[in-house]
């Protein structure tokens, strides 16, 4: 049976355009967490390349050929760290997405693209379709982005591939940091209850230097949906959390507490949805 997982969440800065700038934040922020036992750190949605909703996010925008990509699988080996950045994707045939890397020791970067485009994104960003898992220390995890948290069935999906844990990076703008929390506990709770799994949430702080201002804050929510931890200072820094893989036996196990195996998709999917 696996080990516990110690992971690290980062609430970080990340202005627009000072992306060199941004991965030396992340490089810090990184070597922190592996200071701190960490085995996987996470960071913000687009904390490499900044955030925004204009048209400069074209700008911004990077390929996974670019070499600020091959410097992050080569500080995830050099610190036997498992790396989940974010950052503007853009790919060969001129479409952005809003991307979270998966940078593993020894292995190429992998990439998870927003399946949920916000409103205010949209005209900008092209969806991703994909729901990958990765693995880490026998560990199974999914990744979604900020507005992907809203939509259940997309956990639910990756909870029947067999995540153990879903990471939520965020670049969520205005509020304060408590407000911004009791935002999230209106549904990230639900996301980790209801399909019996960890949930990490993460934010940008401060100012992009477009406009917008994010009030930072990170958490951690267990199986049975209760706030592990959180981090609801504001500021630059990590929140570091064991996940414990007797909490997701103790749900697991329990014969009324664990959902999934009770679903009843021929009531509520179509077999298209279904897949």
């Amino acid at each position: 049976m696996p080990a516990d997982l110690r992971i690290a969440a980062a609430v970080m800065e990340a202005p627009l355009g000072r992306t060199a700038a941004n991965f030396e934040r992340t490089a810090a922020l990184a070597r922190q967490a592996r200071d701190a036992g960490a085995q996987l750190v996470c960071f913000p949605e687009m904390n490499l390349t900044g955030y925004t909703t204009r048209l400069t996010a074209r700008d911004q925008a990077l390929s996974l050929a670019d070499p600020l990509v091959r410097r992050l699988e080569d500080l995830a080996a050099d610190l036997g760290l498992v790396f989940l950045a974010g950052l503007a994707e853009a790919d060969d045939h001129d479409r952005i997405f809003a991307s979270q890397l998966v940078a593993a020791p020894g292995q190429a970067a992998a990439v998870y693209r927003k399946a949920h485009v916000a409103p205010p994104e949209q005209g900008i960003f092209s969806a991703g379709a994909d729901r990958p898992l990765f693995t880490v220390g026998g560990w199974r995890f999914g990744i979604q982005l900020c507005y992907d948290a809203h939509f259940p069935e997309w956990t639910t999906r990756m909870a029947l591939d067999g995540a153990d844990v879903i990471f939520f990076p965020h670049a969520s703008p205005r509020g304060t940091p408590e407000g911004k929390l009791a935002s999230w506990c209106r549904h990230l709770p639900a996301r980790a209850f209801d399909n019996g799994l960890f949930v990490v949430a993460c934010n940008q702080s401060g100012r992009n230097g477009e406009g917008l201002e994010f009030p930072g804050v990170a958490v951690a929510i267990g199986p049975d949906g209760q706030i592990l931890a959180q981090d609801v200072s504001g500021r630059e820094g990590l929140l570091c959390v064991d996940l414990k893989r007797s909490d997701l036996e103790a749900v697991r196990g329990h014969r009324m507490r664990y959902f999934l195996p009770h679903r009843r998709p021929d009531l509520y999917s179509s077999p298209a949805a279904e897949d």
